[in-house]
């Protein structure tokens, strides 16, 4: 293979977008994401969740926000999500 045939592989990072259900841990965030799936013998479509915790290195996420967060090396025993973008601003009532 000479030099002009590298091939350059691109990492793919996982990327999920979800709902802020807690911030009560210091850098820590708690992201809910739905997925709606078909039931394997039904067929009816069945929301299905997950809760991630992601780092949030200035604790500028709260409640209610939509965030995006991505898969990153493991931070600790449980958090292994970084927060990438913020998406929707929680509605104040």
């Amino acid at each position: 293979m000479n030099q002009a045939q590298t091939v350059i592989k691109e990492k793919t990072v996982r990327t999920l977008v979800g709902k802020v259900v807690s911030d009560k841990r210091s850098k820590t965030i708690t992201v809910l994401i739905e997925r709606r799936t078909k039931h394997e013998l039904y067929g009816k479509i069945v929301a299905k969740t997950s809760k991630y915790h992601a780092h949030d290195e200035s604790n500028e996420y709260k409640n209610g926000d939509v965030v995006e967060i991505s898969e990153s090396r493991p931070i600790s025993k449980t958090k292994a999500w970084v927060v990438t973008k913020l998406v929707q601003k929680a509605r104040e009532v």
